[in-house]
């Protein structure tokens, strides 16, 4: 690496550029900037040039909306060309989402954009946002990694294979169903039997023609049938249903299969993603599965919920029909899944 890297960092919000208020944490316009200014650590010759682009307003990742992760892809797209690399910081709340949805958005892409932010703002004396903003803006200016990252707590992960599961640890995420693409310690180390080839195909941006209706629904034990109806009425066009284990749902239960086909039979795209951090739905397995499959229920494999939805909201929103975004939903895109062996 040498100096004459350099970074874009689209700083969109979140706990690692905020300040103590008396209501809590919240952001504050330029004060990232000014605590990144006072790091002796980011002015050394061996760290790449970097720009920040403050985004108006700052959001606390709770408030994220479609029309943000859209926002932040068509901001890395602008500048693709004049940067080396690209650090978006983030929230932890709803970073998993954006990180899944930005892979899908940014097609064919063959530059390192890393996804961070920190469970400690930068402003207090112990914090992770440091490390996790230094080794952000190494790797991705060190390594020509052609995927959606997400960085944190020495690990860098496929960000469509990622999960919030600590609120309150440096541990915040992990990725149940993929191991991690790198992890840095004395030294950094970047697997590249885990890492997407480089695309053969030039970088663009997916470019939505509509605001797509899609949802989740989570089952549990008792779930009324009244509740997945209202959540399946028009002018929803695709769910994912959160199953238990291998992907099973109550098949003693025929008004809630009724209400299934029902709206598969209305071109509603309904995926089952298993509730399960680890493993994979197998709607051949039970018969409670195989009863969703009767229905039309489609196989999300080992997909997290947050990469599901947002990629069943990319390809409703790039146009395409229901059909084909059945199709597309059992296949890996963007290594978001694991296809079963034949």
């Amino acid at each position: 690496m040498t100096s004459a890297k350099s970074v874009y960092i689209a700083y969109v919000g979140g706990t690692i550029g905020m300040v103590k208020t008396p209501s809590g944490y919240q952001p504050a316009a330029g004060y990232l900037r000014q605590q990144m200014e006072a790091m002796p650590e980011l002015q050394d010759e061996r760290m790449p040039r970097f720009v920040i682009h403050e985004y108006t307003p700052l959001l606390d990742s709770s408030n994220m909306t479609p029309a943000d992760w859209v926002e932040i892809a068509q901001d890395i797209t602008d500048h693709y060309d004049q940067y080396d690399g690209f650090v978006v910081l983030h929230g932890t709340d709803t970073m998993a989402y954006t990180a899944s949805a930005l892979s899908f958005l940014l097609q064919n892409l063959g530059k390192t954009v890393i996804v961070t932010g920190s469970q400690i703002p930068l402003v207090e004396m112990r914090n992770d946002a440091r490390p996790n903003l230094i080794d952000s803006l190494l790797i991705a200016s060190s390594y020509a990694i052609p995927e959606v990252c997400l960085y944190f707590n020495t690990k860098l992960f496929r960000g469509n294979r990622t999960v919030k599961v600590n609120a309150s640890g440096f541990n915040a995420f992990d990725s149940p169903n993929y191991p991690p693409l790198g992890t840095v310690g004395v030294d950094t180390s970047i697997d590249p039997t885990h890492v997407l080839p480089h695309p053969a195909e030039p970088f663009r941006f997916a470019r939505l023609t509509s605001q797509p209706q899609v949802g989740q629904i989570r089952l549990f034990p008792g779930i009324s049938v009244d509740v997945v109806k209202n959540l399946l009425q028009p002018p929803i066009q695709g769910v994912i249903l959160e199953t238990f284990g291998a992907g099973n749902a109550p098949d003693k239960d025929q008004a809630f299969l009724d209400a299934i086909k029902a709206a598969v039979n209305r071109g509603v795209v309904v995926v089952s993603c298993t509730q399960c951090l680890y493993g994979t739905v197998d709607l051949d397995a039970y018969a409670t599965g195989s009863a969703l499959k009767a229905c039309g229920v489609i196989n999300g494999y080992d997909m997290t919920a947050e990469s599901a939805l947002t990629k069943l909201y990319t390809l409703f929103g790039l146009g395409y029909e229901g059909n084909t975004v059945r199709t597309l939903m059992e296949m890996s895109l963007r290594g978001e899944l694991t296809p079963p062996k034949r």
